[in-house]
């Protein structure tokens, strides 16, 4: 069944490509995209059987996420953020599921983790939240939105996770003009006194310890992938697709290319843009070879019924950015040897280009960071950061 998807998905691309202009000029993926997307069963793949979806393996759907944003880098990352929401929802308690796709299995939810307000403990076990959490792409198109907090109890932070709240109980402020990723509507969400059921509240503490509540009913192997693995491949999946959509595009650019300073001379015909060429496609390849990589090890030894190891989790945080810097840095080289003609406006290389810098700013993509956890854990040392 996911070979349908991935099938219909492909045939969708085409007409994804010839969006990607509008959906920069939106400020937000258009209406069309997403329902042509829900309607290929996209959003289904890491949704739990029990509720008409695939709980696929995490290698297609970040297969798929790569090809999406391939054709276009906004609706890619759109895509993929809004799709992995249905694995996190998995993991929350049977109730808020049952609230969540109850009456309709189509629900979106959007996100910001970050933690940009607080849940304060009620008399009765919930929560009281307030914040306001930037950056949640997506938001135009979603019902539900998780945003990332510590709970506070008699003035002090007891727990960190995500609270799920409704649309009724939350505002999006339109303020995302920015110079790439454009098209995500990565909006701020704001939320003010909204109560919150305990329910409706998942630790990250559980997820890491597998004692979600979720996985009473979700037993399927995807939902015990790690958190550390899960999210930020989910920041670098498009990326690496970018990558591949900057190739592209520079290829068929460059063989129609005159260089005007070389007397008319094909660009096609110059030895060192094939060399260039070769270089970029070498590195891509290496970037999503390396990615997909680590979770399909992780994917397959929850398949054969064993843990994955915090050297494998490491590893696989470690090349998530590592990942994400060859892909970028493969898109300069081309992109530096496109010539003045691919800086115009509507250009797919530019467009890329600013897409794929916008993306590595999230702080998934913390090379430093991640370089650090791998280098301690390799020294015997103790990490204590929750991102793995």
């Amino acid at each position: 069944m996911t070979q349908e998807v991935t099938e219909r998905v492909e045939a969708l691309l085409p007409t994804l490509r010839e969006r990607a202009q509008e959906a920069e000029d939106l400020r937000r993926i258009p209406d069309e995209s997403i329902k042509a997307l829900q309607e290929t069963g996209f959003f289904r793949l890491l949704q739990p059987t029990q509720w008409g979806g695939h709980a696929a393996d995490p290698v297609v759907f970040y297969d798929t996420v790569r090809k999406i944003a391939s054709a276009c880098g906004s609706t890619g990352w759109v895509a993929g953020i809004i799709g992995v929401h249905n694995w996190h929802l998995a993991l929350f308690p049977q109730q808020a599921q049952d609230e969540v796709w109850g009456e309709d299995t189509d629900v979106r939810i959007s996100s910001s983790y970050a933690p940009m307000g607080a849940g304060v403990v009620t008399d009765d076990g919930g929560y009281t939240v307030n914040g306001s959490w930037a950056w949640s792409s997506g938001s135009d198109h979603a019902d539900w939105v998780f945003v990332g907090g510590p709970v506070i109890k008699d003035g002090k932070p007891v727990d960190f996770g995500s609270f799920l709240i409704p649309r009724t109980d939350y505002h999006v402020d339109d303020v995302w003009n920015v110079v790439g990723l454009r098209g995500t509507g990565s909006n701020t969400v704001v939320v003010k006194d909204a109560y919150v059921p305990r329910h409706r509240f998942l630790s990250y503490r559980s997820m890491n310890e597998l004692t979600a509540g979720g996985l009473e009913n979700n037993t399927d192997p995807v939902y015990k992938m790690p958190w550390g693995t899960i999210h930020p491949t989910t920041i670098s999946a498009p990326i690496v697709g970018m990558a591949y959509g900057a190739y592209d595009a520079h290829v068929e650019h460059q063989g129609k290319r005159l260089r005007a300073a070389y007397a008319g001379e094909k660009a096609k015909d110059d030895p060192f843009a094939k060399v260039r060429i070769a270089e970029a496609a070498s590195d891509i390849d290496a970037a999503w070879r390396q990615l997909s990589g680590n979770v399909a090890d992780e994917y397959a030894l929850l398949l054969a019924g064993k843990e994955i190891p915090f050297d494998l989790r490491v590893a696989a945080r470690r090349d998530q950015v590592r990942a994400t810097g060859r892909s970028i840095a493969a898109i300069d080289k081309l992109f530096e040897s496109s010539g003045a003609t691919a800086l115009a406006n509507g250009t797919p290389l530019q467009r890329f280009w600013r897409d794929a810098h916008a993306g590595r700013v999230h702080a998934a993509n913390d090379p430093e960071r991640a370089y650090q956890m791998y280098g301690t854990h390799a020294f015997g040392l103790p990490v204590t950061d929750g991102m793995v």
